[in-house]
């Protein structure tokens, strides 16, 4: 074997991962797709017409990235229409939800940055007429 070639092995990592995590909401899904002590990253899919509860954290922002679909949110009282391949960010402590106001699934991936990414730091705001 040649000495490069072996080098190149040696320096060779093998990267396994579980499955993708997808827990079912009544607007979409919410697919976990990378976890460490600081961040999570999430696939979210929401159905045409439905949103996402208006919520906050007071431990973590959010970075949305449009994937496919239209994406009407609302961070701090301010509305936003966000395409493919644009993007937003939501500040921690900040009141955010999402919309899907097109005829195709939205989809987004959703980079959670922060001290402590619990889902007991979701704090949820009554919605008019939820779905």
């Amino acid at each position: 074997m040649p000495e490069n070639q072996n080098d190149e092995q040696a320096n060779t990592i093998t990267l396994t991962s579980e499955p993708a995590k997808t827990r079912i909401r009544h607007w979409g899904t919410v697919t976990l797709l990378e976890e460490a002590e600081r961040y999570r990253i999430n696939r979210i899919e929401v159905k045409p017409g439905h949103h996402i509860s208006t919520q906050m954290h007071y431990h973590r922002s959010e970075h949305w990235i449009v994937v496919s679909g239209t994406a009407k949110v609302i961070c701090d009282g301010k509305e936003t229409l966000l395409k493919q391949k644009e993007s937003t960010y939501v500040p921690l402590s900040t009141p955010h939800r999402v919309e899907n106001p097109g005829v195709i699934p939205l989809v987004m991936i959703e980079v959670q940055n922060g001290e402590y990414l619990g889902e007991d730091d979701i704090i949820r705001f009554s919605d008019n007429n939820e779905t």
